[in-house]
């Protein structure tokens, strides 16, 4: 999935598809939330406001909100109970369909997230750290889901729990093929917006071929650095990105391989502690910031 981002045919297309508008709890309304991605160089956007009863369980039609360089794609936050700790389940689904069906009566998570992929979603796995997800929670969605949120920006800057990649990686440990996605979960009470978001290779910038994509792992994410090639080739991967000051394979465990140096713009690492199992490339800029590759199964 690693490198299918790279020999995918199409071109990059930059999008964030985790963002709240005043349809939920977020603070602008689903024009203006359209607007600031727009007017920031993105190419597309998922608003995926809160699907729950308090807010009228919204799929909001953005469709007014499109230009010739700039796509939606209809989404949103779904919530069911419920996780280890009680609490709801906070799952991403970018590509409903306007008329998905609201939540049941005593409906769980596993039920509402099997439907979400059935109605053509792309299903992530939002914010594990913050919702402090166990590994346990991570199997129970492991079989649905497409993808972990390996960054969220909102968690970064409010309670400093951004991460998901504990857990993607664990259920890469246990053979689960997932990918790994960052997004903002923007709801613009704080300058919680373009923080991190999607490279997804795609032949157009439209809903149907981004989601294809997607569900495809034919993307990276990042914070900043552009990751612009990877190649497996016998005993090494072949990394080649903007200038920056190291790039890393990590996989099971503690293995991990790096290479670093002032306007990095290639590295190769070897892969013989990798062979037989998985591993992902990450990117990283002098400020401190990543870029993930989705995982690649050797």
């Amino acid at each position: 999935m690693g490198q299918t981002a790279f020999t995918n045919p199409g071109q990059f297309y930059r999008g964030n598809i985790h963002t709240h508008s005043t349809a939920s709890d977020g603070v602008r309304t689903p024009e203006e939330v359209c607007r600031t991605y727009r007017e920031a160089g993105y190419d597309f956007l998922c608003l995926s406001d809160h699907f729950m009863e308090r807010f009228g369980f919204p799929v909001v039609d953005t469709t007014a909100y499109r230009t010739a360089d700039f796509t939606t794609i209809f989404g949103a936050e779904i919530h069911a109970l419920q996780n280890s700790h009680g609490e709801l389940w906070h799952l991403l689904a970018c590509g409903l369909p306007l008329d998905f069906e609201k939540l049941g009566d005593g409906e769980d998570a596993v039920s509402l997230a099997k439907r979400a992929v059935a109605a053509g979603a792309f299903l992530g796995i939002a914010h594990p750290q913050w919702s402090q997800l166990t590994i346990e929670d991570g199997r129970q969605m492991a079989g649905i889901a497409h993808s972990v949120e390996v960054y969220n920006t909102g968690c970064h800057l409010e309670c400093d729990r951004p991460d998901g990649t504990a857990l993607l990686d664990a259920l890469l440990s246990e053979g689960h093929r997932l990918t790994g996605y960052a997004a903002d979960d923007a709801h613009f009470k704080s300058h919680d917006y373009l923080g991190g978001w999607m490279m997804v290779k795609a032949e157009a910038n439209e809903p149907e071929a981004l989601l294809s994509a997607m569900k495809a792992g034919a993307f990276y994410s990042s914070r900043g650095p552009v990751i612009e090639n990877i190649v497996v080739a016998g005993k090494m991967i072949s990394v080649d990105c903007a200038p920056a000051a190291g790039v890393a394979i990590v996989g099971r465990g503690s293995r991990a391989e790096y290479v670093g140096g002032e306007a990095l713009t290639h590295a190769d690492l070897p892969i013989e502690r990798f062979t037989g199992d998985w591993c992902r490339v990450v990117v990283m800029d002098e400020a401190g910031k990543q870029a993930w590759s989705n995982p690649i199964w050797l």
